[in-house]
């Protein structure tokens, strides 16, 4: 039997087969549409079976013999159509295996482990294994490497953190060799600043400075830096704070390198009367909070043997052990508005810090009746640094803090403040900080775990103007992904991180930004061999 359809589509014929001629013609009315959709109908169902055949075949070949055709086209066609599921072609069995834990001690002393991706792969090659045996193998090698990964990791970390918490042998040269200049050179122990300059030690058309440190060199860098980049280095009045032990090698070092015309003031905090008056509650709380470390921490050994944690929460719990957490010097600044009564504003730097701009704009940022101006680390392009919230450095699953916090607020830096001590004196902020450190000790620490920022973040909750992040560029320290060009336009950059400036385990590429700042041929530099790099 024969079909003819007429170019037109309003004829159909039907020939009958065996040689006789049944003619049957039938005229097609005005349904001109509906016949031409039955004509690509057609077409297109011839297609689909020609497909379907092409797909029902390349399933026999890949061995698919339980797969129906329709089934076999859901599957190729995506999850769910025609009622079949995307099925993974990975054996179950190879699930179970890789899901089942594996004991550390059942790799110790097995040598049949495949060390590298390529002896795993001459084993698979060499020997016929089923896919349970591909998947013990598999697991095996794979649990031995994350180990020793982790381990390797671990490692690194501790010898990071020795190296941040000793004093290289350079500086401990310096501070020695400047107290013996000290003691037999009278050149070395000028009043500083000179009588003449004292009142504008409490002068407040000046702008003030408060550098807190036991560190000799590092406090040269902040005191060079801030003056060979003011504009106006006459108004320019720097306070430096340091401890008994400290202050006659840094008294030296300002008296033998004036920076006229600059004011440097050199003191220890014995020298401040509201500190040598008796209690102070910074104090009471350091030496309850080492006590307390001491017990809940078990040193640097029993942190590195917990074979449970993760190496970055090992690190961090090294990173409580460092020395600078429990120094005065780390914990003086909630005591400004009490050490400098008579200033209304100051900028308080860091040690690890290095000033590459004019300071002086910060005085005419207005701080809305704020107490603290400080950059904000929550937004910025480098998402390592700048994605720094509450919960960050707060333990949210503690109560205190949950109910009185909200864990996705912005965080802030300390390294570069303005801090407004007029505005300050009206608030309890200094009780508060206080209040929280010692809710802190008898929670054996449970409400944060390390530093001074955290109890910061909580005293200065509310009291907080965010100013540009050009004045305040940080991560230096602990992270090498910021560009030497991206770090030369910042008004202030941070080294904060284990990886400071003044040790061997700096980065390379952001030292020189800080080494630029000294003198290397300093007959007292040189004669401790310290080095640009």
């Amino acid at each position: 039997m024969q079909l003819h359809i007429s170019p037109s589509l309003r004829h159909v014929t039907v020939f009958p087969g065996k040689g006789v001629r049944e003619f049957i013609k039938v005229r097609v009315g005005a349904r001109r549409v509906s016949y031409r959709m039955l004509f690509y109908s057609l077409l297109f169902f011839t297609f689909l079976l020609r497909f379907v055949f092409v797909l029902s075949t390349v399933d026999s070949i890949d061995g698919e013999t339980k797969c129906s055709t329709l089934g076999c086209l859901g599957k190729r066609l995506g999850p769910r159509i025609l009622g079949r599921r995307l099925d993974s072609a990975v054996p179950e069995v190879m699930f179970q295996v890789l899901e089942q834990p594996l004991g550390n001690d059942e790799l110790k002393g097995r040598s049949d482990i495949p060390q590298t991706l390529e002896e795993f792969m001459d084993e698979v090659k060499n020997t016929r294994l089923d896919a349970k045996t591909f998947a013990v193998k598999l697991r095996e090698m794979v649990t031995l490497l994350e180990q020793r990964t982790r381990n390797a990791k671990i490692q690194e970390y501790l010898y990071r953190h020795v190296a941040s918490s000793s004093i290289p042998k350079q500086l401990h040269c310096l501070a020695l060799r400047l107290a013996s200049e000290h003691s037999t050179n009278a050149a070395a122990r000028l009043q500083l600043p000179l009588p003449e300059l004292v009142p504008a030690l409490v002068d407040n058309t000046y702008f003030h400075f408060v550098l807190a440190s036991d560190n000799v060199l590092a406090a040269a860098v902040v005191a060079n830096s801030l003056v060979q980049n003011a504009l106006r280095p006459q108004k320019f009045v720097l306070h430096i704070i340091t401890d008994r032990k400290t202050y006659s090698p840094m008294q030296a070092w300002f008296s033998l390198h004036p920076l006229a015309p600059a004011i440097i003031e050199v003191k220890a905090l014995h020298h401040f009367d509201w500190f040598a008056k008796g209690k102070v509650p910074v104090m009471e709380a350091m030496e309850k909070d080492q006590r307390v470390r001491s017990q809940f921490r078990g040193g640097s050994s029993a942190i590195v043997a917990n074979n449970t944690e993760k190496p970055h929460i090992i690190a961090a719990k090294l990173q409580t052990l460092s020395p600078k957490y429990n120094s005065v010097m780390n914990h003086i600044r909630i005591h400004l508005p009490e050490l400098f009564p008579s200033l209304n504003k100051v900028v308080f730097l860091d040690d690890d810090i290095v000033v590459q701009s004019d300071l002086s704009p910060l005085w005419d940022i207005d701080m809305n009746g704020k107490v603290n101006g400080a950059v904000e680390t929550c937004r910025g392009e480098d998402k390592f640094v700048m994605s720094k919230k509450l919960k960050s450095y707060l333990n949210f699953s503690h109560p205190l803090i949950s109910e009185n916090f909200k864990p996705n607020e912005c965080a802030w830096a300390y390294g570069m403040n303005i801090f407004d001590l007029e505005a300050w004196r009206k608030t309890n902020i200094s009780t508060t900080y206080h209040h929280w450190v010692e809710e802190n000790l008898k929670s054996d620490l449970s409400l944060w775990q390390l530093g001074t920022l955290p109890p910061g973040l909580i005293a200065f909750h509310g009291h907080v103007h965010v100013i540009d992040p050009f004045w305040h560029m940080l991560g230096l320290g602990y992270q090498e992904n910021t560009s030497l060009a991206d770090a030369e336009t910042a008004g202030v950059i941070h080294f904060n991180g284990r990886a400071k400036p003044w040790l061997d385990i700096a980065f390379p590429q952001l030292r020189p930004l800080w080494a630029k700042y000294i003198n290397f041929s300093d007959k007292f530099i040189k004669g401790c061999h310290i080095r640009p790099s």
